[in-house]
C-alpha cells in the first residue's frame, strides 16, 4: 500500500469524496478547512431536500454544462449519476426519483448523510483539520495555514488538491480567497460571477410591498431562443428561482453586453392563446379585472402585479389585448443580484490551466476539483454531480502522478 501524504484544501463534497477515494487506496490523507465543521454550504443546500443529482438520459445532462461539457465529459462518465446514488445508497442515504426527475436521498436531508460519510472517512483514518485557513505557500513550498486563534502551521504533503469552491454563500466558507494566492503564480482565472442568481427588475412600490416572497408556479420564461418552464419567486429586488436560473448565463451575458435583458414570462403555458382568449371574453358586468384575471384565467395576486408591472401599470382589458399580455408579460433585467446571493459560481480556473488528470500545469503536484474550475450549471442536481465526478477524478490523477505516470493530456 502506498504510504504517500496527501493535502486536500476544502471540506465541501468535491475535497471530501477525493479524500474517501485516496484513503481507500491506501494514502494519508488530511483535510484542511476553514471553517468551525465541514460541508456547510452542503448542509444548507440540503435543508429543503439534497437534490444529489438528475435521472435524465446522460446525453442530455451532459448538455446542461453548457460550453465545459467537452472537458467535464471524461470526469462524469466515469462517475454518472448512478455511480452517484450508489455511493449514496451505501452509506445508508438510499435515493429516489422526483417527479420532476431530480434525485433525492429519502430522507430529504443532507445530515444524516454527511454523519455517515465523516464517519467512513474516519474510519478510513482521514484527519479533518479544521478552522485552518490556507494562506498559500512558504518560500520552500510548504503549505500555510492560519488557525482561528492566530496560530500558524505548515504541511508538505506529496501532493495538493484544492477543492475551495467558488464564491458564493461567503459566510459557509466559499470566498474566493484562492483566486489572488493562484493568479500570482500566473495561472489563469475567469473572473468569478453569480450563476444561479436573481435578476433585478424595478417593481412598482405596490408590487414590492405586497408580493415580495410569492411565488409563480407552472410558468415559462423566455429569452430570445431559450425558453424554460417550471417556478420563480418575485423579491423586493427582482426575481429568482430555478426557472430563471436555468437562463443564468445567457442573460448575464446579455447584461453585459448591453446594460439589460428582458425575458417574457407565460403566465398560463398550459393554455393556448385561443382558449385563453375564449375565457377571457366571458367577463361578467361589474367584474373588476383582477377578480377576471383570477377567475378567468386563474392568475394568482402576484402573476396580476407582475402582468400590470410589465405593461406599465394600466392593462389594456380587450380580450385579446389580455391573452396577449398574460402569454408574453415582458420583464426588463438590470442586473443581476449579488455573488453573496447566489447559489453558485461561474467562472473560475480556466479550462487550459490544467490536464486531463486535474492537476495544474504550472505547478505539478497541485490538482484542482469542484467549484474552482470554470463550469456552471443549473440547479436539478447538476452543480453536485459536477464537484463529485470532478472531485473522484482529481483523487484518480494523483495516484497516476504518485505513481510515476507521465503528465496527461491537456484538456483544450
Amino acid at each position: 500500500m502506498p504510504s504517500r501524504d496527501i493535502a486536500i484544501i476544502g471540506a465541501g463534497p468535491a475535497g471530501l469524496i477525493a479524500g474517501e477515494r485516496l484513503a481507500q487506496a491506501g494514502y494519508r490523507v488530511t483535510i484542511h478547512e476553514r471553517m468551525a465543521s465541514p460541508a456547510r454550504k452542503f448542509l444548507l443546500a440540503g435543508r429543503g431536500g439534497l437534490n444529489l443529482t438528475h435521472s435524465e438520459p446522460l446525453d442530455v445532462l451532459l448538455g446542461r454544462y453548457g460550453a465545459a461539457r467537452t472537458w467535464l465529459e471524461p470526469a462524469i462518465t466515469a462517475f454518472p449519476p448512478q455511480a452517484l446514488r450508489d455511493w449514496a445508497d451505501g452509506l445508508g442515504a438510499e435515493s429516489f426519483v422526483g417527479s420532476s426527475g431530480r434525485v433525492f436521498p429519502k430522507a430529504m436531508k443532507a445530515s444524516p448523510l454527511l454523519r455517515a460519510w465523516l464517519g467512513r472517512l474516519a474510519a478510513l483514518g482521514v484527519r479533518l483539520e479544521a478552522g485552518r485557513l490556507w494562506t498559500g505557500w512558504a518560500e520552500d513550498g510548504a503549505l500555510t495555514f492560519e488557525g482561528r486563534d492566530g496560530g500558524r502551521a505548515t504541511a508538505t504533503p506529496d501532493a495538493t488538491l484544492l477543492a475551495l469552491g467558488g464564491a458564493s454563500w461567503p459566510r459557509l466558507g466559499s470566498d474566493g480567497g484562492w483566486v489572488p494566492l493562484l493568479a500570482e503564480r500566473g495561472v489563469a482565472i475567469a473572473p468569478l460571477q453569480p450563476a444561479n442568481a436573481g435578476f433585478a427588475v424595478n417593481w412598482s412600490p405596490q408590487l414590492r410591498e405586497r408580493f415580495a416572497g410569492a411565488p409563480l408556479k407552472r410558468i415559462v420564461i423566455r429569452f430570445r431562443e431559450q425558453e424554460v418552464a417550471g417556478e420563480a419567486m418575485l423579491d423586493p429586488a427582482g426575481i429568482e428561482g430555478g426557472a430563471i436560473y436555468a437562463l443564468s448565463a445567457p442573460l448575464r451575458e446579455a447584461i453585459a453586453r448591453d446594460g439589460f435583458a428582458e425575458i417574457a414570462l407565460d403566465l398560463r403555458p398550459d393554455l393556448d392563446r385561443a382558449r385563453l382568449a375564449e375565457k377571457l371574453g366571458r367577463r361578467r358586468k361589474g367584474e373588476t379585472l383582477s377578480n377576471h384575471l383570477r377567475k378567468a384565467a386563474g392568475l394568482s395576486p402576484a402573476a396580476v402585479a407582475v402582468l400590470r408591472d410589465s405593461a406599465g401599470g394600466a392593462l389594456d382589458e380587450a380580450p385579446e389585448a389580455l391573452t396577449a399580455a398574460i402569454k408574453s408579460a415582458r420583464l426588463r433585467l438590470l442586473g443581476q443580484m449579488p455573488i453573496a446571493r447566489a447559489i453558485s459560481t461561474a467562472g473560475g480556473i480556466a479550462a487550459t490551466e490544467v490536464d486531463a488528470d486535474f492537476m495544474l500545469k504550472r505547478m505539478p503536484g497541485t490538482f484542482v476539483a469542484g467549484e474552482m474550475l470554470d463550469w456552471e450549471a443549473p440547479t436539478g442536481g447538476y452543480l453536485l454531480q459536477g464537484c463529485f465526478a470532478t472531485g473522484i477524478a482529481a483523487a484518480a490523477g494523483m495516484q497516476r502522478w504518485l505513481a510515476g505516470a507521465s503528465p496527461a493530456a491537456p484538456l483544450t
